[in-house]
């Protein structure tokens, strides 16, 4: 993340989706970015069997996303800081065109986006969830991506951290609110410091990585395609240290038992059999990240 947006940007970015290409291109996105668009685009049309399926209403209405917006290479702002760009942002869009219906980007706080889509407000969540058994309580996920969690650090990492053992004992590490980090990673190992972790918790992605640069933060913890961006983006300073650790899918949030949720996973499935989906990946250097398979709750 090179510039500092807005903690709470409501608002929406719509992506009309019949096949078209990328509204915009990220300057310096990624390498692979500079791709034309249309070659990745190419394999990816409506599926007019799916398409028939998606409810009367979502036809008509279009379907709405829910996604923090601060979280490259998956979601963020092109430089005309409207533009929702990223791997998550094509998926959508890729889906979109799949099942033939409208998709509206929705810039959402990271923390709000599952409450929002109890209440239906959103139809979907796109937003680096992993699929945890504990969110499948309240929602449904169909798998799309495997990652892992990285520690990022000042650049020379001098103060030796490492993302095993009790390094981080004794010193503040960033992380966003509500997302694996903070609920799951950083409870488990408070339980063997002698020295508690100091968790700085911030709204978005933008800010975990601030608080590593300017200080405020020894370390952070975040997804590793995230962590991996951010460094390459940092002008030289910040870094990843040490490999990442447990990886686990990501997954599609949607409403439980909403109609979508097949849907979604036999579109998946769709685009994967056309290389869509690994052109998708391929665009923004995370084909690591490819799924075999899409599942539905592979937490439980």
């Amino acid at each position: 993340m090179s510039a500092l947006r807005p903690l709470v940007l409501l608002g929406s970015v719509t992506l009309l989706l019949a096949g078209c290409a990328d509204p915009s291109e990220p300057a310096g996105a990624s390498t692979g970015t500079s791709s034309a668009t249309s070659s990745a685009a190419a394999p990816i049309a409506k599926n007019a069997a799916l398409a028939a399926k998606v409810p009367a209403a979502l036809r008509t209405s279009g379907i709405k996303v829910a996604s923090d917006v601060s979280y490259p290479p998956m979601d963020f702002f092109a430089s005309d800081n409207k533009t929702v760009v990223g791997a998550e942002a094509d998926l959508d869009k890729a889906l979109g065109t799949v099942l033939g219906v409208r998709v509206t980007v929705v810039n959402v706080p990271f923390d709000s986006i599952l409450p929002g889509l109890q209440s239906g407000k959103y139809q979907l969540g796109v937003s680096s969830f992993t699929d945890t058994s504990e969110r499948e309580k309240v929602v449904d996920f169909v798998t799309y991506f495997d990652a892992g969690t990285s520690l990022l650090v000042p650049a020379g990492n001098p103060k030796a951290l490492r993302p095993g053992g009790d390094s981080l004992c004794g010193r503040t590490v960033a992380v966003a609110k509500g997302s694996t980090q903070a609920l799951v990673d950083l409870p488990a190992r408070a339980k063997t410091c002698k020295t508690p972790i100091k968790v700085s918790t911030f709204p978005d992605g933008t800010g975990v990585n601030l608080a590593v640069t300017s200080g405020r933060a020894d370390a952070a913890l975040a997804d590793s395609p995230v962590a991996a961006y951010a460094a390459k983006q940092s002008g030289g300073k910040l870094e990843v240290t040490g490999d990442s650790y447990g990886n686990a899918p990501f997954g599609i949030a949607v409403p439980k038992n909403s109609e979508l949720t097949g849907l979604l996973k036999s579109a998946l499935e769709d685009l994967k059999a056309s290389g869509g989906y690994q052109q998708v990946l391929a665009k923004w250097g995370l084909e690591s990240g490819a799924l075999d398979k899409f599942e539905i709750n592979a937490a439980s």
